[in-house]
């Protein structure tokens, strides 16, 4: 899946031409948004990402320390923060 999704985003990056840092910036958080909750993975049993963490979490509550939700950068509040 992961290599799937950095395919994703380096077709991106090659067919658009960005105006600034910031135009970039919305770009990757727009793909990055419509991956996560928008296209299903055979891998997840055909449902996004976050349809998967959340059945995951119904079914193993324990697993999860944090809400789920689709902020970019490191979980600060997740138990590896101080690594």
């Amino acid at each position: 899946m992961i290599e799937r999704f950095n395919g994703r985003i380096s077709e991106v990056l090659a067919t658009h031409r960005f105006r600034s840092g910031e135009h970039l910036a919305e770009t990757l958080r727009r793909s990055v948004t419509v991956y996560n909750y928008h296209i299903p993975q055979r891998a997840l049993g055909q449902v996004c990402p976050v349809e998967a963490l959340e059945q995951w979490r119904v079914k193993q509550p324990g697993l999860f320390v944090s809400e789920i939700n689709n902020l970019p950068g490191l979980d600060i509040s997740s138990r590896w923060a101080g690594c």
